[in-house]
């Protein structure tokens, strides 16, 4: 990889190489963009076939926070950090700690926060070394916002009405039928939503003992994995793993919306114009998903749960956001979506830009 003509065509500020010898910590920091202000982004720990692979997935995911917290609304940039390793058996104290005093070096430029193959036990670690990482433990901190799966599953459900309204001209979610593919924490919580909103409910998951649980607590339909996309239904909901939106299936679907909790859920940009050839409103995944995020970057200001869950449901009005401009620039609506967080950070840029040499002087003289 060509690092720095890779940080140059997207325009990234700072990538940080973590390393130590005695716990046997190797990351890397990738801070996107500061305009709205710190980069919030989570750590991941993944077993990489490479050095350019886990460079590539912490640049990849670091640009794409910048976009989910801009839309957001939150005055937050982006960043992401991966630690190369097998999060089952790779983990001690000594290398969290460390992670911890190399954010701590960058003296809140980077906030983290939990991701895949990381815990909040791993985060309380990492608190002992520095104050800019979220998501830590109630017992490790009295102004932490807890488990994020049911916040977020709020905020998909919010989405996914705005989505309906879109599509069918009322939010109202009673009678209809939705399809949810995977039924993890996020989208079990989602089904319990939509469940006591009178929809009926269609689930499958690779994993048996999830499906038997919705089925028990919601009286959903269960389906076999690979027959989800053919069922008949008004919403589509992908809450599984990414890639599942794509030439193959696409085809296959019978519903007017797509609407889930699953993050990067087109294959590839042509398959977003293959949902609106198709006529399917389509509620990109970033938007219709950042509750978790904005729940978590609430404990930044002391965590209020009234206040957070106030701006989650904000992402109802989010996604109409995203319909509007979509109908504005006569473009799909994940096109609308990148255009909205791109908006919000040229705005800002251009109102803090005669204020910035001034900025600049009081922190050099402090």
């Amino acid at each position: 990889m060509e690092l720095f003509k890779r940080m140059e065509m997207h325009d990234y500020e700072q990538v940080v190489v973590c390393q130590d010898r005695n716990s046997g910590l190797k990351a890397i920091i990738a801070i996107h963009d500061t305009t709205l202000g710190p980069a919030l982004g989570g750590t991941r720990m993944w077993t990489y076939d490479n050095e350019e692979a886990a460079f590539e997935d912490v640049l990849r995911l670091a640009k794409g926070m910048t976009y989910k917290n801009a839309a957001a609304g939150l005055n937050l940039g982006g960043g992401k950090a991966v630690i190369m390793g097998d999060a089952r058996t790779d983990k001690n104290e000594e290398m969290f700690r460390a992670f911890g005093r190399y954010i701590e070096g960058l003296a809140g430029r980077y906030i983290t926060a939990e991701d895949v193959g990381t815990t909040e036990h791993d985060m309380d670690i990492i608190h002992e070394e520095t104050n800019f990482v979220t998501g830590i433990s109630l017992s490790a901190a009295s102004g932490s916002s807890g488990n994020p799966s049911p916040v977020t599953a709020r905020g998909v459900y919010q989405g996914m009405k705005a989505a309906a309204k879109e599509a069918f001209g009322t939010d109202e979610l009673s009678g209809k039928t939705i399809a949810v593919q995977g039924v993890g924490h996020v989208s079990f919580e989602m089904c319990r939503f939509l469940h006591e909103e009178g929809a009926s409910l269609i689930v499958t998951d690779i994993r048996e003992a999830s499906v038997e649980r919705a089925v028990q607590a919601y009286g959903a339909k269960a389906v076999a994995p690979g027959d989800i996309y053919d069922v008949a239904c008004d919403i589509f909901s992908p809450c599984a793993l990414g890639g599942g939106l794509n030439d193959r299936t696409i085809p296959r679907l019978q519903a007017k919306v797509v609407a889930g909790a699953a993050n990067n859920q087109l294959q590839t940009e042509e398959d977003g114009n293959r949902l609106e050839e198709q006529g399917i409103v389509y509620a990109p995944d970033y938007i219709i998903n950042a509750g978790g995020v904005i729940n978590i970057a609430d404990e930044l200001y002391g965590y209020d749960r009234e206040r957070a869950l106030k701006k989650v449901d904000g992402i109802y009005d989010n996604i109409a956001r995203v319909f509007e401009i979509a109908k504005r620039d006569g473009i799909p609506s994940y096109q609308a979506a990148n255009r909205l967080a791109e908006e919000r950070i040229e705005s800002v840029n251009r109102s803090r830009k005669q204020f910035l040499p001034h900025s600049r002087h009081i922190l050099t003289n402090r």
